[in-house]
């Protein structure tokens, strides 16, 4: 009989990290069907766009999901949640999951800070027990909604596939797919995921990540088995590596009315949840708009996701980033392309932009965001700009954390260890390091390749090839023994 894998496509970077990579072609080429589980309101859009013979989309009911995490013990719910995103190991950098322990601190009201003395002890004790972790695994089990018995039924899959562990709203049909006895399995979309997000959330047999150093992340800090882990590279990158989607540097200069005359320097706002990016920005325009520079240069900002988001803040930040274009010769605005629905403007629609935009920068910058895994595949300059907003988000109970604390979160830490770019703390530093790399453009060439080996692994444009025969060969293995 023929087989057939679930996959839950919930975050428009697993839409690319799927369909937009060999992933699913090479599961369909071996003759296994897919059913792709999506964002209900762009089943027909992504259908249209990606189907194919052997593709089925269907809806992943997130709003039912999230309902159901309002209405089912809410509270003993979101406590779960939490521990669960910061109970990793002690064994692993955990500076990541303490900001948001900070974060959390600050910005919850009143009843649930009642309670994080006693949130932080069990932390702690998460931190250093093994069976602690196993048992709070084990807990979150006993919600499980069955929002999909329909769909398991008609289409009794061999294997369900998410893009986390059960970290996101997929926990429900991980969840569900464990009860009916049916294997599981995850990918590693994000590059900070296994350093930042923890504990599984559901039972999942196996996962497959970049490189030995997610691996390690998860085997310490998660408690996940050797044999349970498989290493497949970064299949949203192949495009990179293959140059699918670049488009000409003229054709990409005239999109944004660039100057073919002037250095670009491309910044791509990062970290906002956490920090403003206006003073990045602000420094950036001031220095391009004066003649500290070696060369005459010109600002392109790609604004984040953020800031499109129902938030007064990150949109306040947005339209003063646009006002500021509009004060400033010669720096330019970038804008996020959504993909609709609960998927966001984190979606593959403007790889192009993307990859172009990094192609063609004689200096990027950003605050340590994932784009300088992405620039440095692109043999790009690369400073990673912290200069600390005065007064953080400076607004009642919003968390800020200054970006000159930031360096030894997990990821900044190997980007800094790894000497593949340079760090700003301030504007000055910004003059130095942006004029340095223009005047010197192959500096840390070998030191960023050599980053990149080790964050992506394989660097041939094979990663969404390896991934999907990874998937395919757990069609044939037992699962695991599941607590």
């Amino acid at each position: 009989m023929t087989k057939r894998i679930f996959i839950s496509a919930d975050h428009g970077l697993a839409i690319v990290y799927f369909l937009q990579s060999d992933v699913v072609p090479t599961l369909l080429e071996s003759g296994v069907e897919v059913v792709l589980l999506t964002d209900d309101a762009l089943r027909e859009q992504i259908g249209q766009r990606f189907g194919q013979p052997g593709l089925v989309v269907e809806g992943l009911r997130l709003e039912q999901a999230a309902q159901y995490t309002e209405k089912k013990d809410r509270e003993i719910q979101w406590w779960l949640h939490f521990l669960r995103r910061v109970g990793s190991s002690n064994r692993i950098n955990t500076e990541a999951m303490d900001s948001y322990v900070e974060e959390v601190t600050a910005e919850e009201g009143r009843r649930r800070r009642l309670f994080l003395p006693l949130a932080k002890a069990l932390i702690g004790t998460l931190r250093r027990s093994r069976r602690a972790r196993q048992t709070l695994v084990n807990i979150q089990k006993r919600y499980s909604p069955s929002l999909y018995k329909d769909l398991f039924e008609r289409y009794q899959p061999n294997l369900v596939v998410a893009s986390t562990p059960g970290w996101r709203l997929d926990r429900f049909l991980l969840r569900e797919a464990a009860n009916r006895g049916i294997p599981t399995a995850a990918v590693v979309v994000g590059w900070d995921n296994p350093s930042s997000y923890s504990l599984p959330g559901a039972p999942v047999d196996w996962i497959t990540c970049w490189s030995q150093l997610q691996k390690e992340e998860l085997l310490l800090g998660s408690d996940w088995a050797p044999e349970r882990v498989g290493i497949g590279g970064i299949p949203s990158y192949d495009g990179y590596f293959r140059k699918t989607w670049q488009i000409s540097r003229a054709e990409y200069f005239r999109l944004h009315n660039l100057d073919p005359q002037r250095k670009l320097l491309s910044y791509a706002a990062s970290f906002v949840s956490f920090s403003p990016n206006y003073q990045n920005v602000e420094a950036l325009a001031r220095l391009v708009a004066s003649d500290r520079l070696v060369e005459p240069a010109q600002l392109l900002v790609r604004l984040h996701p953020n800031h499109f988001h129902d938030n007064h803040l990150y949109a306040g930040e947005r339209e003063k980033i646009l006002q500021l274009a509009g004060e400033y010769p010669h720096v330019h605005i970038v804008q996020p392309v959504p993909m609709g629905g609960s998927l966001g403007y984190y979606s593959g629609e403007d790889m192009p932009e993307k990859t172009s935009m990094m192609a063609y920068a004689d200096v990027f910058l950003t605050v340590y965001s994932t784009m300088v895994v992405e620039a440095a595949i692109h043999d790009r300059p690369i400073v990673s700009v912290c200069i600390d907003a005065p007064n953080g988000w400076n607004w009642p109970r919003k968390f800020s954390l200054p970006l000159s604390q930031i360096g030894n979160w997990p990821t900044h830490f190997r980007f800094r260890e790894a000497g593949a770019g340079r760090v700003a703390l301030n504007e000055e530093q910004a003059c130095q390091a942006i004029n340095y790399y223009l005047q010197n453009p192959q500096a840390d060439l070998e030191r960023r390749r050599a980053f990149i080996a080790n964050e992506c692994t394989y660097t041939d444009g094979s990663a969404g090839q390896r991934t999907g025969q990874f998937l395919l060969s757990l069609l044939n293995r037992p699962t695991a023994v599941r607590g």
